[in-house]
């Protein structure tokens, strides 16, 4: 018989919906770091976009080392200079740093850039040449000496969460949005079955083209919000599902806030279904 899975929900203050994550509850909505801290002239800007997610709510930050070679980090660290506490803190280490030695000294590197003493959830970015055994072992190090608090992965697709057969594992950050729905059909019916949230990042899809889409225009008509918040509120539909898109706007960041509290109905679904196929069979996972 299949687990039946309860996601225990909760609101804060502000309203917003969290689910537990490495033992934390979190809010469905999160930012994302990715092109940040590539460009000097911009950082002032980033910086204060994700304190302002932070004012918003939005306490849960995804980065990597790997964004902008550390400039994401960096951005990050500042960021939350004096407001550590309000902040669930996710990084990912690169594959080719993830060895016992190579994993050690890439978080403390991280560290350094993030102007903390911990990560609360730390992923291997994606599969590489290191047994799995071993970034296990680097990373159950880290958690020793708390320099982490949880881990994970991302990019994994079902076989390597199978052959990672680790109930540690606290997530898998994959693509998820309506142009790549490939993890409906195994991946996330698993992870839902294991009690372990997905992390879907690029939510929005790239380069804005997703949300020109027609489908998604009238069903945001119908709402009176805008087609990136049918996008966001279209992924957490699904029970265990955080979303983290990248903003930098002060209107968008409001706008990825709100849409927590929008409920697609049937109608709406079965319009974005007819534009955005479901999958029928078994796909590769998508990565970007």
């Amino acid at each position: 018989m299949l687990q039946i899975v309860i996601w225990i929900v909760k609101l804060l203050e502000n309203g917003m919906r969290t689910i537990e994550l490495a033992g934390t509850q979190v809010p469905v909505v999160g930012q994302g770091t990715w092109h940040m801290g590539e460009d000097p002239r911009q950082r002032a800007q980033e910086v204060a976009a994700l304190r302002q997610g932070l004012d918003l709510g939005l306490r849960l930050i995804d980065t990597a080392e790997m964004y902008g070679e550390g400039g994401a980090e960096t951005v990050v660290g500042e960021a939350i200079a004096g407001r550590r506490d309000e902040v669930f803190l996710v990084s990912k280490v690169y594959p080719h740093n993830a060895s016992v030695q190579g994993i050690q000294a890439a978080c403390e590197r991280s560290l350094k850039r993030l102007r903390c003493e911990r990560i609360d959830l730390y992923l291997l970015h994606w599969r590489g040449r290191y047994p799995l055994a071993e970034t296990i072992e680097g990373f159950e190090r880290l958690r020793e000496q708390g320099k982490i608090a949880a881990w994970g992965v991302s990019n994994f697709d079902l076989d390597d969460l199978q052959e990672l057969a680790a109930p540690d594992c606290a997530t898998n950050q994959v693509l998820y949005n309506l142009e790549a729905r490939g993890i409906e059909f195994d991946l996330l019916p698993w992870q839902q079955r294991q009690c372990m949230p997905l992390m879907a990042y690029c939510p929005l899809g790239q380069a804005g083209a997703m949300l020109c889409e027609p489908a998604l225009s009238e069903v945001a008509a119908r709402h009176g919000v805008t087609s990136a918040q049918v996008a966001l509120a279209w992924a957490l539909r699904q029970p265990g599902v955080i979303v983290i898109p990248k903003a930098v706007r002060p209107q968008h960041l409001q706008d990825n806030a709100a849409a927590e509290a929008l409920r697609l109905n049937e109608e709406d679904l079965a319009l974005l279904d007819a534009a955005f196929m479901p999958p029928r069979r078994k796909q590769s996972l998508e990565m970007v």
